[in-house]
């Protein structure tokens, strides 16, 4: 077991030395090697880096040894980072997303401003957002124990596979039957997901710092094609019927099917995401920049 002190950053600052994680896609060659000179850089100033292949290993020892950790950076796009934020969640690690990708949502710096904003971390000139996750727990039909349970930052997906017809969910809010969908797909996304996939379809955007859940249809086959914004306290329950089975998508990685009669639950996430930015982040500007809106 990787063992490694603790010591939780704060607006006062790490007083002794801080131990950073690094997990960068491994397909961005300048990605990996930020990463690396970044390392050497932290250690020659007597802090201690892991790189991705070490937090695989301290991942595989539990969260409690991952949270030992003061800072995780991704550095990709948004997809790393949703990767990186699933490593941290539910050890109350923050996380750090150095933008190497097209669009970069949700990252807050670019790599020429990482050691800068490293130094701001461990000084404590830092924001700390919380973001709400979406739990889904997976049953088969007519089981009472889940068979899979996973956690999104983004969105839950159930979508039809390829080359097959639409997929027919009946859809219970709460415990309450609601509506029986025939659509491409049904998206349940949390406010930070909402300028992924959901706003593909066609679904609204929401302010990150509120709590809810957002269904939406994907091109559905029916009357009513509308979103539902939904309490967070609320649960999403669809029980697939119909002849095809459904791909199961969490932040965008397969994560398996439902079986025609199987059912899926979603609801708030019981660990939120912690992402560290600097400076205010106002989700009308962040909108603006990233959609490169103008005003008229």
């Amino acid at each position: 077991m990787l063992e490694l002190p603790r010591r939780a950053p704060s607006k006062t600052g790490i007083a002794e030395m801080a131990v950073i994680g690094f997990a960068s896609h491994t397909g961005r060659h300048n990605a990996v090697e930020l990463a690396k000179s970044t390392a050497v850089w932290l250690e020659e100033k007597g802090h201690e880096a892991l790189l991705l292949p070490e937090l695989s290993l301290l991942r595989e020892t539990g969260p409690e040894a991952l949270g030992k950790l003061d800072l995780l950076v991704s550095l990709g796009g948004d997809g790393t980072m949703l990767r990186t934020v699933g490593i941290a969640l539910g050890t109350e690690v923050p996380v750090l997303g150095v933008n190497f990708g097209h669009f970069g949502y949700l990252t807050a710096v670019e790599p020429d401003g990482l050691r800068n904003a490293i130094e701001r971390f461990i000084a404590g000139n830092y924001h700390l957002h919380r973001r709400m996750t979406v739990d889904v727990s997976v049953f088969s039909d007519g089981a009472e124990s889940a068979r899979l349970s996973a956690t999104g930052l983004n969105d839950i997906v159930l979508a039809r596979p390829s080359g097959t017809h639409t997929i027919n969910a009946s859809v219970a809010i709460s415990g309450e039957r609601f509506l029986r969908y025939a659509a491409d797909a049904l998206i349940v996304s949390t406010p930070t997901g909402t300028t992924g996939y959901n706003l593909s379809a066609r679904g609204p955007i929401i302010s990150p710092t509120l709590r809810c859940l957002v269904l939406t249809p994907v091109s559905p086959h029916m009357l009513f094609d509308r979103s539902l914004v939904l309490d967070s306290s609320a649960t999403v329950s669809m029980e697939l019927d119909g002849r095809f089975d459904a791909d199961l998508i969490v932040d965008g990685v397969p994560r398996g099917q439902l079986e025609v009669g199987g059912k899926l639950v979603c609801s708030a996430g019981t660990s939120d995401a912690l992402l560290v930015s600097f400076g205010d982040r106002d989700f009308g500007t962040v909108l603006k920049n990233k959609f490169h809106l103008a005003d008229r």
